[in-house]
């Protein structure tokens, strides 16, 4: 074991640098990831076909292919064909698009969760489809699909390692050139554990806690 304390200390600058951009990255990519999972989920239980298999083929692509595969395609495959994008647009477009895509389904479910009768009664109340679905529908099911969303934004958290690989310095980097700068390996990847596992406890925490309140109602 190489742990040096010394080591680990120095470390603690660079690593809080690189976990800001990780929790940034998190931050906006979970938020992109909500908007496009309530409009993929609502797409998916549609009745015009063309939105539903559209949202259907990109939720089958998305959640197919590795967001390793996503993040090298867009970053290194798009230059190919005149598309050059920033290492951290590419990033966000990567984790926001992988996010959405499984948040599409948890929204899918949540939504045929709720009892057919609720949109029957609202519609012979005289509402539109949308108008039920915004006002009765959707309020209902965000409740119940908090819970698999805050797991899901935890997943998120942690894949946002893999974006070390498009020269990104996030959390996981920083601790690959302190490793170089100091020749030692243990000291500060101790850290870079320790930062990931204070970022994810809240979200930890908030899933147990939503669990919890739905289970009782």
């Amino acid at each position: 074991m190489d742990f040096q304390f010394d080591i680990f200390i120095a470390a603690i600058p660079s690593l809080l640098r690189g976990a800001v951009v990780t929790a940034g990255l998190a931050l906006v990519s979970i938020c992109f990831g909500a908007v496009i999972g309530i409009i993929g989920g609502v797409c998916r239980i549609s009745r015009n076909p063309v939105l539903r298999y559209g949202a259907l083929v990109y939720v089958t692509i998305m959640r197919g292919v590795p967001l390793l595969v996503t993040l090298m395609f867009l970053y290194y495959g798009l230059p190919s064909a005149g598309i050059l994008l920033e290492p951290f647009t590419v990033a966000i477009i990567a984790l926001s698009a992988v996010n959405g895509a499984y948040v599409t389904e948890i929204v899918r479910a949540g939504i045929q969760s709720i009892d057919p009768g609720q949109m029957r009664a609202a519609r012979s109340l005289g509402m539109s489809y949308s108008q039920a679905m915004r006002r009765i529908i959707l309020p209902q099911a965000i409740r119940r699909v908090l819970p698999p969303i805050t797991n899901e934004s935890l997943t998120l958290v942690k894949n946002t390692a893999l974006v070390s690989t498009i020269t990104i310095s996030d959390l996981l980097r920083s601790g690959l050139e302190v490793m170089t700068w100091k020749a030692n390996t243990f000291s500060p990847f101790a850290g870079v554990a320790l930062i990931y596992l204070l970022m994810t406890l809240p979200l930890v925490w908030l899933n147990s806690v939503l669990e919890k309140r739905y289970r009782m109602r």
